[in-house]
C-alpha cells in the first residue's frame, strides 16, 4: 500500500463522507486478507505454524492451567468467505487459541476489572480497568489474563467493533462483565487477532447472524469461535500489525488534520453569520453580508451549515435587516388603518372576525425592529379559519384532506395523501373554504409549521391546522417567513404546553406578536429571501455532487494506494462558481 498518495491527496479525500472511517476499515479489511503487505516466501507457512499452536495447546493442557476444551467442527468449504494468499491457511479462533480460560486465583490477590463499557470501540485504544480483589467478583475465578483478546457479545458494542487486548492488568489477571468472548492465543499474535475482530468482513458478517431481541442482539459463542479465520505466517502477521499500526497512526494524524480544518471552518461560519446578524450599523451590515456573500462557498461545506445560514437569512428578514428601509414607502400607521377597517367590515358579517385589536400576549417578547415598522397581533392581521378537533373520517378516494403532516417548513406536500368522501366533504367544511394565498399553520405535532396555499384543486382541512386569511396588511409570504423564523417561533415555544407533544391553543395564538414593515417593503424582503434561498439550493446541490466526487475519488485513491500508483487523475466540483 502506498501511504504517500493518501498523504499527498489528503485535503481532497477528506471531504468525501466518512472518510477517515472508511480508511481505517479499508486498512483493517486489506490486512486480513493478505493485501496490505507483501508475502515471503522464505517465511514459515501459516500450515506449519498451525502444527505449532496444536501441540503447545496440548503441552498446556497437560499443565492443567486452563479448563478442558470442548471438541469443535471443521470448517466446511463452502463457509470459506474469500480468498487468501497460498502462504496463509484458514483456521478458527478456537483452534489458535483457548476460548474462555477462566484460570482461577486466590480471592485475596488484587487485579483488574474491566466493565464491558470500557473496552475499547476504536482501534488502538487501550482499555483501562479497576484494581479489585478477586474475593468481590466470583470466587476466586478470573475471565482473562494478561494479553487475553475479548470481544463485547452485546448490542451495540458489536457493531462499533468493541473488542481489545487486555494489557496492563494488575497482578497480570482480570475479570469483568460477564457479556464478554475471550480467546487466550497460543503462539498467534493477539493483536493479529483484534486486527480480525474489527475488520468490516467479521463485524458485518457476524451483525446478520445475532441472536435476541432488537433491543439486545447477542454474538453467538459459534460465531466468535468458529468463525473462519484467515491465519498468516507468524513473521506475517508482524509485518501486517506493524504496517496496520502506521496506518492507524496516519488516520490519526489526518483526523487531528481534519478536525482543525473543520474548526476552522465553522468558526469562520459563525463568525461571520454573527456579525451579519449583529452588526452594529448599516455600514457594518453591508461589510458583513458583502464578506458573506462572497464566501458562502467556503463557509458552507456541510449541509447544517447551509440550516444555519437559511435561518439566519430568516432572522434578518424578520428583523428589517435584510434589505433597506425605503422612506418613500406608505406608512404602515395608514396601511394597519386600512387593515382595520377591512377586519371591521368583514366582522360586521362574520363572527369569525374580531373588529377591536387583540391584547398582544408576551409584548415583552417582541423583537426588535425598524422605527418604520409597526405591530400587532396575528388575529388583528388575518381571519382564523379553525378547523381543529374530531378528525372526519378518511376514504381511499374523493376530495383531498390536509394534514399536519402536509404542512411543511415553506410548502405543501400531498404525500401522504387522504381523502374525504363528496358528502363528507360538504358536511365537514363548514367553517370555511381555504383558497389560493391563505395560509396554513399547525397547532401540534409537529407545532409551527407553515405555508402558503398555492394548490388549485379543492381540499378539506383535518385537526391540528389552521387556515390564515391576511386582511390588507401582510403579505402572504412575508408573514409565512415571520412563522418560521426564530423571533417568532421563540415566543411560540414559550406560549405552547405540553410535555411530549407540544401545542399552540387558537386563543393564544391569536395575541402573539407579528411585525409589520411598509407593504412595498415586505415585497422586497420576500424577493431578496427567495433570491438567497435559490443560492442555499444550489450551495446544497453542489455540496451533493461534491460529495459524490469526492467519494469516487477515496475509491480511486485506496484503489492506486493498493497497485502503487503516485497520481490519480485531476476531478472535482468547483465550488466557487456559485454567484
Amino acid at each position: 500500500m502506498n501511504p504517500g498518495l493518501l498523504v499527498k491527496q489528503f485535503d481532497r479525500i477528506s471531504d468525501a463522507p466518512g472518510a477517515i472511517p472508511r480508511l481505517r476499515k479499508f486498512v483493517l479489511d486489506l490486512a486480513v486478507r493478505g493485501k496490505l503487505v507483501e508475502q515471503d516466501p522464505t517465511d514459515e507457512t501459516a500450515s506449519a505454524l498451525i502444527k505449532r499452536v496444536h501441540l503447545r495447546k496440548a503441552e498446556i493442557a497437560k499443565e492443567g492451567t486452563v479448563k478442558k476444551e470442548k471438541p469443535f467442527p471443521p470448517l466446511a468449504e463452502n463457509a470459506i468467505p474469500f480468498l487468501i494468499p497460498p502462504t496463509w491457511t484458514w483456521s478458527q479462533i478456537a483452534e489458535i487459541g483457548f476460548i474462555n480460560p477462566r484460570n482461577t486465583a486466590e480471592d485475596q490477590i488484587q487485579a483488574s476489572f474491566v466493565p464491558m463499557p470500557r473496552i475499547s470501540a476504536e482501534y488502538g485504544v487501550s482499555n483501562t480497568h479497576e484494581v479489585r480483589p478477586w474475593g468481590e467478583i466470583k470466587n476466586g475465578f478470573t475471565h482473562f489474563a494478561e494479553g487475553d483478546v475479548g470481544l463485547a457479545k452485546i448490542t451495540p458494542c458489536f457493531e462499533n467493533g468493541k473488542s481489545s487486548i487486555f494489557r496492563g492488568l494488575t497482578g497480570g489477571i482480570g475479570a469483568g462483565t460477564t457479556e464478554l468472548h475471550i480467546v487466550r492465543p497460543v503462539i498467534v499474535l493477539a493483536d493479529y487477532i483484534l486486527i480480525f475482530l474489527k475488520s468490516p468482513h467479521f463485524i458485518e458478517s457476524g451483525t446478520a447472524k445475532m441472536t435476541g431481541t432488537a433491543g439486545q442482539k447477542r454474538v453467538s459463542t459459534e460465531y466468535f469461535a468458529y468463525s473462519p479465520f484467515p491465519l498468516p505466517p507468524l513473521s506475517e502477521q508482524r509485518r501486517i500489525v506493524a504496517k496496520v499500526d502506521e496506518l492507524m497512526a496516519l488516520c490519526d494524524r489526518f483526523e487531528t488534520a481534519q478536525w482543525d480544518r473543520e474548526t476552522g471552518r465553522n468558526s469562520m461560519a459563525a463568525a461571520a453569520l454573527y456579525h451579519l446578524s449583529n452588526g452594529a450599523d448599516a455600514d457594518a451590515f453591508r461589510e458583513h453580508a458583502r464578506f458573506c456573500i462572497e464566501r458562502l462557498p467556503q463557509i458552507t461545506t456541510r449541509s447544517q451549515q447551509i440550516s444555519t445560514l437559511r435561518r439566519a437569512v430568516l432572522n434578518l428578514a424578520v428583523r428589517g435587516r435584510l434589505v433597506a428601509q425605503d422612506p418613500n414607502d406608505e406608512p404602515v400607521a395608514g396601511l394597519l388603518m386600512q387593515n382595520d377597517r377591512a377586519r371591521q367590515k368583514i366582522a360586521c358579517e362574520d363572527r369569525r372576525a374580531d373588529p377591536d385589536r387583540q391584547v398582544l400576549l408576551a409584548a415583552e417578547s417582541k423583537w426588535k425592529v425598524p422605527p418604520s415598522w409597526g405591530s400587532c397581533a396575528l388575529a388583528d392581521l388575518v381571519l382564523f379559519i379553525d378547523y381543529r378537533g374530531k378528525t372526519p373520517n378518511k376514504t381511499d378516494r374523493g376530495v383531498r384532506l390536509i394534514t399536519a403532516k402536509n404542512v411543511k417548513k415553506g410548502f405543501i406536500n400531498i404525500s401522504p395523501e387522504e381523502f374525504l368522501s363528496e358528502r363528507d366533504y360538504h358536511a365537514w367544511m363548514t367553517r370555511g373554504f381555504p383558497r389560493v394565498g391563505d395560509i396554513l399553520f399547525t397547532t401540534e405535532a409537529p407545532m409551527g409549521n407553515a405555508a402558503v396555499v398555492r394548490l388549485s384543486e379543492r381540499f378539506a382541512l383535518a385537526q391540528r391546522v389552521i387556515c390564515f386569511r391576511p386582511y390588507r396588511a401582510v403579505n402572504p409570504d412575508f408573514l409565512v417567513l415571520q412563522l418560521l423564523a426564530e423571533p417568532f417561533l421563540s415566543i411560540l415555544e414559550k406560549t405552547a404546553t405540553g410535555l411530549t407533544a407540544k401545542g399552540i391553543k387558537a386563543a393564544k395564538l391569536k395575541c402573539l406578536p407579528i411585525a409589520v414593515p411598509p407593504l412595498p417593503e415586505q415585497l422586497r424582503i420576500v424577493a431578496r429571501v427567495d433570491e438567497l434561498m435559490v443560492l442555499c439550493d444550489k450551495l446544497e446541490a453542489l455540496l451533493t455532487t461534491a460529495q459524490t466526487e469526492t467519494s469516487r475519488l477515496l475509491e480511486a485513491v485506496l484503489h492506486h494506494s493498493i497497485n502503487g500508483v503516485d497520481e490519480v487523475p485531476e476531478r472535482g466540483v468547483d465550488r466557487e462558481g456559485v454567484k
